[in-house]
């Protein structure tokens, strides 16, 4: 199983135990919708600076010579890869924030 498989079991662990959570009811539409999305948000930004330290301790490692190379190179391609995700939604909630901007009223 390769890092990108384990971040979206990860990932589908944590949506499926979100369900679980108070949020919208389907009945009456009422919710703390921004309070699930700041939580939402803190999250993500907490699992990339996980990742990003991780990669900054292997490294670390291995000037110690407690490391190997090859966790390195892993390391730092999983924080890669979050920090890419992390920008990509950004963008993608400025484009639709943009988007409902321009609606007409």
């Amino acid at each position: 199983m390769d890092i990108k498989q384990l971040d979206a079991a990860s990932a589908y662990g944590k949506a499926l135990q979100n369900l679980d959570k108070p949020g919208i009811d389907a009945t009456d539409g009422k919710g703390d919708i921004a309070g699930d999305f700041a939580n939402m948000v803190d999250d993500v930004f907490g699992d990339m600076a996980q990742s990003t330290g991780r990669a900054e301790m292997t490294a670390s490692q291995v000037l110690m010579g407690k490391a190997d190379i090859v966790d390195v190179v892993t390391a730092a391609t999983n924080a890669e890869m979050v920090v890419d995700t992390v920008v990509t939604v950004r963008d993608k909630v400025i484009a639709a924030y943009n988007d409902i901007l321009k609606m007409p009223i």
